[in-house]
């Protein structure tokens, strides 16, 4: 009996400090759970559209579903004031009011072909995850000194909270609404979808006031709180202000987190930052919806709400953080088919007072985080090498004077404390001229480095041929692979290629990209950024310079410069420079030592193709606008961010935009090539008096042709082969059915499964295009009425027997008016 006793009492003991403790993420039923399944309800949907698209040449965008998840956090009665939404009312005002997103590319300015069909979820979190948030929020606060009420303009105690501090809980939140808890991080270690969420956080002020050292915020995680009364209401502010930073950044009352949510804390704040006298974009206390104005006091001394403004104030926040964060912009219009990127990092530098390839030091440059992050931009199977190495600039004058040529100035007035205007000239480095000047200079210095680095990856990613080698293709067998129906041209002879002088022994192998960044100490570096057989160049140039203005950078006030194929990062060892863009009542500094974060955001934008989240194109401007919200968080973009980690949502959107990319130049060519058809039929496609064929009206003209030519029996030359045109029909149904699987893969998240996909319809779209567009020059040349050709005379023995009666003839002739004169 003594054992049995002895484990009572311990089990006793357990269950008692188990209720002592309580503990918040328990699964327990009637836990929010999340419902991924709504690609069935549109999958119908899809089909008819893309089936339109394919057959009609119809511009039709390319239909995605994208699931938004929106966690509401002390919002069920149990947060500040203690508000209620109604979140089924909140879902049904979302899918009217935004019921679609279709993001443009940046570069161009136009509209993708893709097009997110939004499908919304939202659901209350419980009130023991909102207690264990407040109470991990308040541990977190730091008093920072005061700040002024922007209502009032009386001055209260200020806190500020590192988000990096607080963001293990709602990354436990997170995983806890998702059932993340035993899988992985990454999206191959997972074999079902995940999601992207939104937290929209209301406090209690009151609660989590740091300096309330009363109130016992584990004995409220399960138990009834209490209402509160008119004064209550009252003082539901707390009379202080808090503040998020991520890492250091600005200030801020929303953040990127590195997981795959966001955070909208409209309990915070408010926060105001943006760029000194400019209104675009920037943040202010009226920018987020706040509960101390939507409460107001009626006749009756009662607080009521208006829910229907402040729904719609939410609704338009879930909108702007879709457009920014979860499905952003493409920042380039590129298609990159390669399986391997080089990216050398080449530093050239005017000095000889420090190496910022050296570790160790503040200013040092970690190639292994940059590789790191690089690769989670990349799909699987897709290799990437990053090596690094030091020259003097000296050496290379061509880049020396490119660095000059770029340097510029432009004048710039500024209001200073008197209030008076001051004019003075501002340096810049222009990175498009600097891009201009650098192409010029050959890639042998990247490859030379390579091969002092590692003599095998030399051999790997480049080929050397002779500098006069005139040969058709390089030596890689892969180059010289041609479609099956390249054999076909026979028919119309041989074109004679120009011969092209090659510039150099040194050329990238198939399936290579080659990325170099240049990094100079008052270096210019040129970096070597040879396309693949994808066709594209990219350029690194890590400018690091010596002696120069204290107050360089690159245009638009910023460290960094990217096209579609360069990347330019200026670094020289200054104090730091003042922005004209300010957080709260202090100027942003921007520090020109540390060029981590500048080189991570450049490659991000070529690689992953991310634009930064305040950017987004604006067809009404014809250019991007700013939107400095979302400039906080895990990401490198901007002056209000401060790491160099790229979260995993903007991952999973630089995977996704490698596979827009792929998807949109596949729908770009599908229309080409029926614009084709549809040309050659307009052309040759008519009546005996030259009239167009007729038919029913409700039929699309592809219908038309398509009929014609199967209904055509006489043995009359055809335009179209039956052979063609049923290949086409096929293709089109093929399209039409991967297409389809690779929306539900979108949708699932399985973006390996959909790059795979992608790539085979790319490559599938391209040899089909090849094809038509070579029988149609066959059937064009068959179809024409005559032709001339021209050949060499014919010498034969014929000739001579004309020449002979021609010269006989004239003989005669003469030896006949001899005689016939009259004075013989």
């Amino acid at each position: 009996m003594a054992p049995r006793s002895f484990i009572l009492a311990l089990l006793s003991l357990l269950l008692t400090q188990s209720e002592s403790a309580p503990q918040a993420f328990r699964r327990e039923p009637g836990h929010p759970q999340w419902h991924h399944g709504a690609f069935h309800d549109v999958r119908d949907t899809i089909r008819s559209d893309v089936r339109r698209m394919l057959h009609s040449r119809a511009e039709v965008p390319f239909q995605v579903p994208l699931e938004v998840n929106v966690v509401l956090i002390g919002f069920s009665g149990d947060g500040g004031y203690r508000y209620t939404i109604d979140v089924h009312r909140l879902e049904q005002f979302l899918r009217t009011s935004f019921p679609s997103h279709r993001p443009s590319c940046l570069e161009t300015g136009e509209l993708l072909d893709i097009e997110h069909h939004l499908v919304y979820n939202a659901f209350p979190a419980g009130q023991p995850e909102l207690i264990a948030l407040e109470k991990a929020l308040k541990e977190a606060m730091v008093p920072a000194g005061k700040a002024r009420e922007s209502e009032f303009g009386r001055e209260v105690p200020l806190f500020e909270v590192e988000a990096t501090a607080v963001e293990p809980v709602f990354q436990k939140l997170y995983s806890y609404i998702f059932d993340m808890d035993s899988v992985g991080s990454s999206v191959t270690e997972m074999d079902r979808p995940v999601s992207s969420a939104i937290f929209i956080v209301n406090f209690d002020k009151v609660r989590i006031d740091p300096r309330n050292k009363e109130i016992d915020l584990d004995s409220l995680m399960y138990g009834k709180l209490p209402e509160l009364t008119e004064e209550d209401l009252k003082k539901q502010e707390g009379d202080y202000i808090y503040r998020y930073r991520y890492d250091g950044g600005g200030a801020t009352q929303v953040w990127l987190g590195s997981g795959r949510f966001v955070v909208i804390d409209l309990s915070a704040g408010p926060c105001t930052y943006g760029k000194i006298e400019a209104e675009e974009g920037s943040v202010s206390s009226r920018t987020l919806p706040r509960l101390r104005n939507v409460m107001h006091l009626s006749s009756t001394t009662s607080y009521q709400s208006s829910d229907d403004i402040f729904l719609g104030q939410l609704a338009s926040l879930v909108s702007t953080t879709v457009e920014h964060v979860i499905a952003p912009d493409v920042r380039f219009e590129t298609v990159d088919l390669t399986s391997r990127l080089l990216i050398p990092i080449i530093v050239l530098q005017n000095h000889n007072r420090y190496n910022i390839m050296e570790k160790g030091h503040n200013y040092s440059i970690n190639i292994e985080e940059i590789e790191a992050e690089v690769k989670n931009l990349l799909h699987d199977g897709q290799e990437v090498v990053i090596i690094g190495g030091a020259h003097s600039l000296h050496r290379h004058e061509k880049l020396a004077i490119a660095v000059s040529k770029a340097m510029r100035g432009h004048s710039l007035q500024e209001t200073k404390n008197d209030g008076r205007f001051h004019v003075h000239t501002k340096t810049y480095l222009d990175g498009a001229v600097l891009k201009e000047e650098m192409e010029r200079s050959a890639d042998v210095l990247a490859a030379g480095l390579l091969e002092v680095a590692d003599p095998s990856l030399s051999s790997k990613y480049f080929l050397r041929q002779n500098w006069m080698d005139e040969s058709e293709g390089s030596t890689d067998s892969i180059l010289k692979h041609k479609p099956l129906w390249a054999s076909y041209n026979s028919k119309h002879g041989k074109k004679r290629k120009k011969k092209v002088k090659k510039q150099g022994d040194l050329q990238p192998t198939y399936g290579t990209r080659v990325v170099p960044v240049c990094v100079h100490h008052n270096l210019l570096l040129r970096c070597l950024l040879k396309i693949t057989t994808a066709g594209g160049s990219f350029l690194v140039f890590v400018l690091s310079l010596a002696d120069v203005d204290p107050n360089l950078m690159m245009e638009d006030e910023s460290m960094v410069w990217t096209s579609n194929d360069v990347v330019i990062v200026l670094e020289h060892q200054n104090e730091k420079i003042p922005l004209s863009y300010v957080s709260e009542t202090y100027r942003r500094h921007a520090f020109p030592s540390q060029a981590q974060r500048h080189i991570l955001a450049g490659l991000a934008s070529v690689v992953g193709s991310l634009s930064a989240p305040y950017e987004k194109a604006s067809h009404v401007h014809e250019r991007p606008v700013v939107n400095w919200l979302w400039a906080a968080g895990s990401h490198p973009f901007g002056p209000f961010s401060n790491t160099s980690h790229i979260s995993q949502m903007l991952r999973d959107v630089a995977l996704r935009n490698s596979i827009y990319a792929r998807v949109d130049s596949v729908l770009h060519k599908i229309r080409e090539t029926s614009e084709t058809v549809q040309a050659f039929a307009a052309e040759y496609l008519k009546t005996p008096l030259g009239e167009p064929i007729k038919g029913k009206k409700e039929k699309s003209t592809t219908e038309l042709w398509l009929e014609k030519f199967y209904k055509k029996t006489t043995n009359l030359p055809e335009p179209f082969p039956h052979e063609l045109v049923d290949r086409l029909e096929k293709y089109l149904d093929g399209l039409e059915e991967q297409l389809v699987e690779m929306s539900s893969l979108l949708y699932d998240h399985r973006l390996q499964d959909a790059f795979l996909n992608s790539s085979d319809i790319l490559q599938s779209t391209m040899f089909t295009q090849q094809y038509v567009d070579h029988v149609l020059a066959t059937e064009r040349d068959n179809m024409r009425c005559c032709k001339i050709e021209y050949k060499y005379p014919v010498h034969s023995s014929q000739t001579y027997i004309y020449g002979g009666i021609l010269i006989a003839g004239f003989v005669v002739y003469f030896v006949v008016i001899f005689f016939s004169s009259p004075v013989r």
